[in-house]
C-alpha cells in the first residue's frame, strides 16, 4: 500500500463562516530509517551527516546530569532557504544541499493551492519529477475528494473572501538510497504544520488545523528538487514520533524547528 493510499482525512477549517470539514494529510506504518544529511560546508552536494538544516546545526543532545535534555524547542531552528524564482505559483531555484531540499518542501505546502484543482495542478507541473506517473493526478483527486467533502464542487478555486495560512513548524529528514544517484540527492522529508482559515468578517480561525503532518520525497534532477512516489523510494519511507517542541524524544527522532521571518 502506497503513501497515498495510506492517507487519512482529517481536520476542521472555517470555510464561509461555517466550519466544514476538509483535509489534513496523516500517514501511517513504514520501515528501515536512514540517517539525517547535513549541508558540506556549502560545496553544492549533498553529504550524510547527522541533521538536515539550512545554514545551522543542531547541537547533541544533552547527556542525563548536564542539564535539561535537548528538545526541539531549546535547539537551533532552520533557516530556509528563499526560492529564486516563482514558476506557476511555485518557488523554484533551491540549493542543491539538505537545506535546500527542506527549503523547496517547506515552501511547496506553504503555497501549495490544496483547495483549487487547476491552480495546484499547474503548481505540481512545476515541481514534479517526470519519473513520477500518475503523482500529479493523485494529488489533484485528492484536492477534489476535499472539495467535495467541504460542499464544494469538485473543479474550482478557492472560495471567494477566504484566505488560507499553512505555516510548517518543524521537519524530519531522512537520506533514501538510490544506488545511481550520490547520497543525500533523494531525501525523505515530514512537515509537521498548522492550517489557519479567514475571513474579511473574521480576521481569526477559532478551530485552526494544529500540529498536523504530511510528508513528501524529493529527489535532486535536472537542477531542481522534484517531488516523487517511485515505488523504490516509498518502500524506504520512514514514521516518526509525534511532533512536541518539548519533546526529547522528538528531538532524539531528529524533528527540528523552522524559523520564519519575522
Amino acid at each position: 500500500m502506497d503513501n497515498h493510499e495510506l492517507r487519512a482525512r482529517k481536520a476542521k477549517l472555517l470555510l464561509g463562516g461555517l466550519t466544514v470539514l476538509v483535509v489534513g494529510l496523516l500517514t501511517a506504518g513504514g520501515v528501515a530509517a536512514y540517517s539525517l544529511i547535513d549541508d558540506d560546508g556549502g560545496s553544492g552536494t549533498p553529504a550524510a551527516g547527522p541533521t538536515a538544516t539550512g545554514n545551522a546545526k543542531p547541537s547533541s543532545p544533552a547527556s542525563p546530569g548536564n542539564g535539561p535534555e535537548m528538545t526541539p524547542e531549546r535547539a537551533k531552528k532552520i533557516t530556509l532557504n528563499a526560492p529564486t524564482a516563482q514558476k506557476a505559483g511555485a518557488g523554484i531555484g533551491f540549493p542543491h544541499s539538505p537545506g535546500g531540499a527542506v527549503s523547496a518542501v517547506v515552501h511547496f505546502w506553504e503555497e501549495y493551492a490544496w483547495m483549487d484543482d487547476q491552480r495546484a495542478r499547474q503548481q505540481l507541473d512545476v515541481v514534479t519529477s517526470p519519473d513520477a506517473a500518475g503523482y500529479i493526478d493523485k494529488q489533484i483527486s485528492e484536492v477534489r475528494t476535499l472539495r467535495e467533502g467541504a460542499g464544494l464542487p469538485a473543479s474550482g478555486g478557492t472560495p471567494a473572501g477566504i484566505t488560507f495560512t499553512t505555516t510548517v513548524e518543524a521537519v524530519r529528514m531522512r537520506s533514501l538510497v538510490d544506488d545511481d544517484l550520490p547520497r543525500g540527492d533523494v531525501v525523505h522529508i515530514w512537515l509537521s504544520f498548522d492550517r489557519y482559515a479567514t475571513t474579511p468578517e473574521k480576521a481569526t480561525d477559532d478551530n485552526p488545523i494544529k500540529g498536523d503532518t504530511t510528508d513528501f520525497i524529493v529527489k535532486w534532477q535536472d537542477g531542481a528538487w522534484k517531488l516523487t512516489d517511485e515505488a523504490a523510494y516509498v518502500e524506504q519511507r520512514t514514521f516518526p514520533v509525534a511532533y512536541d517542541p518539548d519533546s526529547p524524544f522528538a528531538w532524539r527522532d531528529q524533528w527540528i524547528q523552522v524559523r520564519h521571518e519575522e
